[in-house]
C-alpha cells in the first residue's frame, strides 16, 4: 500500500500534512504558504522546500478540501495517492455499492473501486487512512490497510482457507440437523408409509416438536452469520443478501413456532409448519457460500503462484563467508551465490559463471536464455546447470516479480466500462426485491385461494430467497481476476484491468518499427563475394577496417566478423572518405568500402551485382560495396532484421480481424518494403519522435479504437495517446509505465495473445452478466407464482434456495474455464 498523502497527526486533531508539487523557489513557498493561511481557521502554515511538504497547524478542525483547494488556485498540485484496503464483510453487489458509496461520500476521495471477488477496495484519495476505515465501518463492515508483500498475501490466503474452513463446518452441522427436518416432514408429504410411521409413533405435535428444534439450531446456530450481518444493514435501512435470507427464514421460522406453540391464533385450516424449508435453505446457502468461497480461491491462483516463485532465502558472501540469510535481509550490492537447480533470489548482474536461466514464469517463453558475466537475471527465475554469482541490483518491492505482482493485484482489483450497468442496478436490486416479496405476500392473502395466509408466507419466502445479487456482484471482478491472472502466466500483464475490455474493441493495432517489429539493432544480412574471392576473409578484411569505425552500420559488421569467430588482420592507413566511405590497408592491401557512387569513382564496374542490388532495394535495404587490391570484391547489406515472431504476429492479428499499422521514421521506400514483406495494411513513414502522437491521432479517427505498440522513450506518448498502449516488457522503463498493457518478453506473439485473452474474458463476463440477470429476470416472477394460475405450479423456497447457491456457483466456475485459456499462438 502507498503512502498516504495527507497526514493528520492525532495528538493534535488540526495538524494536517500535504505533499506539494509543482514548487521550484522560494517564491512558491510563499505563495503556497500565503494561499493556505487565507483558508479559514489555518492558524499556522510551515512549507519546505526541500521535503516538498506543507504543514498547516489550528486549533479547529481542517477541512483538506478546501486546503487542497486552495493549493491548487495558487498554481501547484497536491497529488493523491492510492490506497488499497481489505474489506470484510460483503456478501454481495449492494455491499459493494454501499462500501463505495461510503468511501466516496469522503471529502478529498477522488476514486473508490471495490471488488467483491477480491474483497478489496482501492481508493485515490488525499485522505487519511484512517478517515477512510472509518468511512466502512459507519457503512457496517471492517476495513483494514492492505499491503502488498508476500507475507500478507501469505496471511491473507491463511485467513481465506480459515474462513473456508469455518463454513465447511457450518455447512456440516446444518445438513446433519436439517437431514432428519426434510426427511421427517417431506417424507410424510411424499411418502405415505412414512408419513403412517410418524403418525404411529411420534405423532404430529411431537414431529413438530422435534423439527422446532433441529430448525432452531440450524437457524440460530450456522444460520447465525446471517443475522451478524443481514439485522445490522437493515437497521441501516440498507438490506443486502443476508438481509433476505434472514427476512425469509424468521417468516418460515415465526409462522412455523405460532402455527406449532398458539394455533389458535391462526385461521383455521392454515396450521401449517415449515421448518424444513428453514432448516434447508440455511443448509444450501452454505452450501452455496462453501463451493463460492472455494472456486473463489481458485481465482486468485495465479497470484499465489507468483508469490511461490519468491526465494524464501538466499546466500551471501559476506566478510569473507558464505552465508544463507532470508529474503528480506539481502541488500543491493550484495554477491549471492546461485547453484544449479535453484531459484534466483532476487534482480541482479551476473558476475562470475556461465549457465542458462529458465525465464518462463516471467516471460512466457519456454527456452532458457544464456547468461554469462554482465546478464542481468531476474528474481524468481530458474538457473539451469552452471553456477553463478551474482550482484543483487533489486531486492524487495523494487525486484521484476514484485512490480509483476503489484500489477495483476491492481489489474485483478480495477473495473471495467461494462461494470457500470451492474452497479446502477444492484443500488436498488435488494430493496426492491422485498418490495416484490411484499407485494407476493398481499396478493396472495388477499386474491389467493385457501389456504390463503400459508400461501402467501411461502411465496414470499421463495422470492426473498430466490434472489440473488451475489451472482450479479461477482459476474465481472471473478472473470478479470482469472483472466488477467492467465495472462500473467503467458507473459502478457495488463497494467490496468479497463485495457481488457478497450483492447477487446480495438480495430486497429498500430506498432513501432525499431526494436518493435525489428531487433532495434542493425545486423549484417547479406554479403556476396565476387568470382576469385573467398567469404570468410573478405568479411575479416572489410570487418577489420570497419573496426576502425563508430557507425552503427560498421559496428554490426565488425559484429558478424566476431560472431563467427574470424581473425582479423592488421589495419594501417585508415581514413574516411566523406561522402563516399572508408579506405584502409589491411595487411599491406587496400580495402574501400561504400556505397555505388564510391565504387563510380573508382572506376569499378557494378553490373555483376545488379540483380542482387536490386533485390535488395526491394527489401528496404541499401547496398554497401567493397573494394580490395582495386578490384570489386563483394556487395554487402546491413539492416534491421525483422523479428523472428513478427510475421506470424501480424497474421494472426489479421486473422482477429484488425488492421495492422506501421509508424516508423524510415524513408518511405523502406517502409514500403518491410510492410510489403510483412503484409501490414498501411504505413506511416518518416514520422518524427513528436509526430507519432499526430499519426496515433490521425489512425484513430480513420480506423476507431486503436492499441498502439511501442519499446522506446519516444514511444511513451503516443502509449498513452492511444486507446490501449502495449509495452515491449524489453523496452525502456518509461515506454512500460505509460503502458496499459506491458508484454514481457520481447516476443510479438504477446500481442495476438492479448487481444485474443481480452476477447475471451470479456465473452466470459458477458456470459456471467447475462446468467446473473437472466436468472433472476426468470425465477422471481415463478417463485411469485405466476405459473400457479395456468399451471397449479408454485416453487418450494428450498428449490429457490438450491437455485440462489447454484447461480453464484455457476457464475464463478464459468469464470474459471479461463484459467484454461490456450493462446493462439505458442512460443517457440
Amino acid at each position: 500500500m502507498m503512502s498516504n498523502q495527507v497526514k493528520q497527526n492525532s495528538s493534535a486533531a488540526s495538524t494536517i500534512s500535504l505533499p506539494i508539487e509543482g514548487m521550484s523557489c522560494a517564491s512558491c513557498v510563499g505563495r503556497v504558504e500565503a494561499a493556505l493561511k487565507k483558508v479559514e481557521n489555518v492558524e499556522e502554515v510551515a512549507v519546505n522546500l526541500a521535503t516538498e511538504r506543507a504543514d498547516i497547524r489550528s486549533s479547529a478542525t481542517l477541512d483538506p478540501r478546501l486546503l487542497i483547494e486552495a493549493v491548487e488556485k495558487a498554481g501547484y498540485s497536491v497529488p493523491a495517492t492510492t490506497t488499497e484496503l481489505s474489506i470484510e464483510g460483503m456478501s454481495c453487489a449492494s455491499c459493494v455499492g454501499r462500501v463505495e458509496r461510503a468511501l466516496q461520500a469522503i471529502p478529498g476521495v477522488i476514486e473508490a473501486n471495490v471488488n467483491l471477488a477480491t474483497e478489496r477496495a482501492s481508493v485515490r484519495s488525499n485522505v487519511e487512512v484512517d478517515t477512510l476505515i472509518a468511512a466502512v465501518a459507519d457503512a457496517g463492515y471492517t476495513a483494514s490497510p492492505l499491503d502488498q508483500t508476500s507475507v500478507e498475501a501469505e496471511e491473507s490466503a491463511n485467513k481465506k482457507d480459515a474462513e473456508q474452513a469455518e463454513l465447511k463446518r457450518d455447512l456440516t452441522i446444518a445438513a446433519v440437523l436439517s437431514l432428519p427436518v426434510f426427511m421427517i416432514e417431506m417424507g410424510s408429504h411424499l411418502i405415505p408409509a412414512i408419513h403412517r410411521f410418524v403418525m404411529s409413533t411420534i405423532g404430529q405435535q411431537n414431529s413438530w416438536y422435534i423439527q422446532f428444534a433441529l430448525a432452531t439450531l440450524v437457524l440460530f446456530g450456522p444460520g447465525l452469520r446471517f443475522f451478524n450481518k443481514g439485522v445490522p444493514a437493515l437497521l441501516r435501512a440498507a438490506p443486502d443478501m443476508n438481509s433476505l435470507v434472514v427476512l425469509g427464514t424468521s417468516a418460515a421460522w415465526g409462522y412455523s413456532v405460532i402455527a406449532t406453540f398458539f394455533s389458535g391464533l391462526l385461521p383455521s385450516g392454515t396450521a401449517n409448519v415449515y421448518y424444513e424449508a428453514v432448516a434447508v435453505i440455511v443448509a444450501l446457502i452454505l452450501l452455496g457460500r462453501f463451493l463460492e468461497a472455494r472456486a473463489k480461491g481458485r481465482t486468485s491462483e495465479a497470484i499465489k503462484r507468483l508469490v511461490g516463485l519468491q526465494a524464501k532465502t538466499a546466500r551471501v558472501r559476506r566478510d569473507g563467508k558464505t552465508l544463507e540469510i532470508a529474503i528480506g535481509e539481502v541488500k543491493p550490492g550484495d554477491i549471492l551465490d546461485v547453484r544449479p537447480g535453484e531459484r534466483i533470489p532476487v534482480d541482479g548482474e551476473v558476475i562470475e559463471g556461465e549457465s542458462y536461466v529458465d525465464e518462463s514464469m516471467i516471460t512466457g517463453e519456454p527456452v532458457p536464455v544464456a547468461k554469462s558475466s554482465g546478464s542481468p537475471v531476474v528474481g524468481g527465475t530458474v538457473n539451469q546447470k552452471g553456477a553463478l554469482a551474482l550482484k543483487a541490483t533489486a531486492v524487495g518491492g523494487a525486484t521484476v516479480l514484485a512490480q509483476i505482482i503489484r500489477m495483476v493485484e491492481q489489474a485483478q482489483g480495477s473495473k471495467l466500462p461494462i461494470q457500470g450497468l451492474v452497479d446502477r442496478v444492484t443500488m436498488w436490486f435488494v430493496p426492491a426485491v422485498m418490495a416484490a416479496a411484499l407485494l407476493t405476500f398481499l396478493v396472495w392473502f388477499l386474491f389467493g385461494p385457501s389456504p390463503a395466509l400459508s400461501l402467501a408466507l411461502v411465496n414470499a419466502v421463495a422470492v426473498l430467497i430466490i434472489a440473488c445479487p451475489c451472482a450479479m456482484g461477482l459476474a465481472t471482478p471473478t472473470s478479470i481476476m482469472v483472466g488477467t491472472g492467465r495472462g500473467a502466466e503467458m507473459g502478457v500483464l495488463f497494467r490496468k484491468g479497463d485495457a481488457l475490455q478497450l483492447l477487446r474493441d480495438s480495430k486497429v493495432v498500430a506498432v513501432d518499427k525499431t526494436g518493435t517489429l525489428t531487433e532495434g539493432k542493425p545486423a549484417l544480412t547479406d554479403l556476396e563475394v565476387s568470382e576469385g574471392f573467398e567469404r570468410n576473409e573478405v568479411l575479416a578484411q572489410i570487418a577489420a577496417v570497419e573496426s576502425r569505425s563508430e557507425h552503427p552500420i560498421a559496428r554490426a559488421i565488425a559484429d558478424a566478423a566476431e560472431a563467427e569467430a574470424l581473425t582479423l588482420p592488421r589495419v594501417e592507413s585508415f581514413e574516411s572518405v566523406t561522402g563516399f566511405g572508408v579506405k584502409a590497408l589491411a595487411e599491406g592491401e587496400t580495402v574501400e568500402i561504400g556505397a555505388d557512387r564510391y565504387m563510380h569513382k573508382l572506376g569499378l564496374d557494378l553490373s555483376s551485382f545488379a540483380k542482387i542490388a536490386a533485390r535488395l532495394g526491394d527489401e528496404g535495404k541499401t547496398p554497401l560495396y567493397a573494394a580490395i587490391g582495386g578490384k570489386l570484391a563483394a556487395i554487402i547489406a546491413v539492416s534491421d532484421p525483422i523479428k523472428a515472431s513478427t510475421p506470424e504476429a501480424i497474421e494472426l492479428l489479421h486473422k482477429l480481424g484488425l488492421k495492422v499499422a506501421m509508424i516508423t521514421g524510415d524513408n518511405r521506400r523502406t517502409a514500403e518494403a518491410i510492410a510489403r514483406q510483412l503484409g501490414i495494411d498501411e504505413v506511416v513513414a518518416e514520422v518524427l519522435p513528436e509526430g507519432k502522437v499526430d499519426a496515433v491521432k490521425t489512425l484513430k479517427s480513420d480506423y476507431g479504437k486503436l492499441a498502439f505498440v511501442g519499446d522506446g522513450i519516444n514511444d511513451a506518448p503516443a502509449l498513452a495517446e492511444a486507446d490501449v498502449g502495449i509495452a515491449i516488457g524489453t523496452g525502456t522503463d518509461i515506454a512500460i509505465e505509460a503502458a496499459d498493457v506491458v508484454l514481457m518478453s520481447g516476443s510479438l506473439r504477446g500481442i495476438p495473445n492479448a487481444i485474443a485473452l481480452s476477447q475471451g474474458t470479456i465473452r466470459n463476463i458477458k456470459q456471467n452478466l447475462f446468467w446473473a440477470f437472466a436468472y433472476n429476470t426468470a425465477l422471481i416472477p415463478l417463485a411469485a407464482g405466476v405459473l400457479y394460475p395456468a399451471f397449479g405450479i408454485l416453487l418450494s423456497p428450498i428449490l429457490a434456495a438450491g437455485a440462489m447457491a447454484l447461480s453464484s456457483v455457476f457464475v464463478v466456475t464459468n469464470a474459471l474455464r479461463l484459467r484454461r485459456f490456450r493462446a493462439p499462438v505458442q512460443a517457440d
